[in-house]
């Protein structure tokens, strides 16, 4: 298999003055509802895991096994189902009460206890000596759905194995909207089983979403993290100020080590990029230029240009530098 920073392009850049002193380089695919490549930077048939940015696929079979309408799930469950959250209150209270309405409970989670990620929450648990609980975790919202089809479907606990029917499903899914066998896969942070495709099939995968009809499985996990952005990450977090800013139903899901997709159905295009170094901040600057160029954010839009050139400062506030997006994708 290639190796992942093979053909790469310098997608962000950061300056301090007149000297570049930083760049990041990696993969970027645009693709539209036929599954052809409008545009790309590096090599879109670079194999790697997309990470947290595969929540929608994994997301599906919970509509299309008919788990979510048996146990009346909202728009809000289906947007925590596709969520990398903050564990704040605001998510915490919504997956606990998922929990209890499908009569599970934090021990049922197969991810591990996290400490929140937000200062709030963190804080106040660190005052009353209370430890993290798996609720906690950054993907209890997809866990919670993991349960939820489990239950439809009656499967042991074991929900994130791989020949558990979850898994099964969840990789029919992906291989099905991406249009390939997947080679393999890693485990993720969460213990679940993390897919690999091309940038070019999650591309063509995020570009199928995009063209949905909106009472779709597709279109409606679409319509759920636009409505909720939220609750698909959080308060100051990118997918959510960047799903704000560019409005018009646009979906936007980061993943680790530097992935991250965005769903324009308004474009009907689907993107997936890749940071080869997993640097986020510059998969964040990326994807805002690229949104820029399709015309899915407005490029003098204060959110635009905190990602597409973000003044860089210093302890005392002065700017030292920006955070650019590469000539490249100008």
């Amino acid at each position: 298999m290639t190796h992942p920073a093979h053909g790469a392009v310098t997608l962000a850049e950061v300056w301090r003055g007149p000297f570049l002193e930083s760049a990041h380089q990696g993969h970027a695919v645009v693709c539209d509802e036929t599954g052809q490549i409008v545009q790309a930077w590096g090599v879109p048939e670079a194999v790697v895991l997309p990470r947290s940015s595969s929540k929608m696929l994994q997301a599906l079979p919970l509509i299309e096994s008919g788990a979510a309408a048996a146990h009346e799930l909202n728009t809000e469950h289906l947007a925590l189902a596709c969520a990398s959250h903050q564990g704040a209150a605001i998510h915490t209270e919504k997956v606990g009460a998922w929990l209890d309405h499908i009569g599970c409970c934090d021990d049922d989670f197969c991810c591990g206890p996290q400490v929140s990620r937000d200062h709030e929450v963190r804080d106040a648990m660190t005052r009353a000596h209370e430890v993290p609980r798996r609720i906690h975790n950054n993907c209890s919202g997809k866990h919670a759905g993991f349960l939820t089809l489990t239950k439809h479907l009656g499967g042991d606990p074991t929900y994130v194995a791989m020949d558990h029917p979850v898994q099964k499903a969840c990789l029919e899914a992906f291989e099905r909207m991406t249009e390939e066998t997947s080679p393999g896969h890693g485990i993720d942070g969460c213990s679940a089983p993390n897919f690999a495709c091309t940038l070019h099939g999650m591309a063509r995968a995020m570009a199928r979403f995009a063209a949905a009809p909106d009472d779709s499985p597709q279109g409606q996990l679409r319509a759920a993290m636009a409505l909720h952005p939220e609750l698909v990450a959080g308060e100051g977090r990118a997918c959510t100020r960047q799903m704000r800013a560019a409005g018009g139903g646009v979906a936007i899901k980061t993943g680790a080590e530097g992935y991250n997709i965005a769903i324009l159905p308004e474009q009907r295009l689907g993107i997936a990029l890749k940071i080869t170094d997993g640097g986020t901040r510059a998969s964040e600057c990326a994807m805002a230029q690229i949104l820029v160029k399709f015309g899915a954010l407005d490029p003098n839009h204060p959110e635009a240009l905190a990602y597409t050139n973000g003044p860089i400062q210093n302890w005392d506030g002065l700017h030292t530098g920006y955070l650019r997006a590469a000539p490249a994708l100008l």
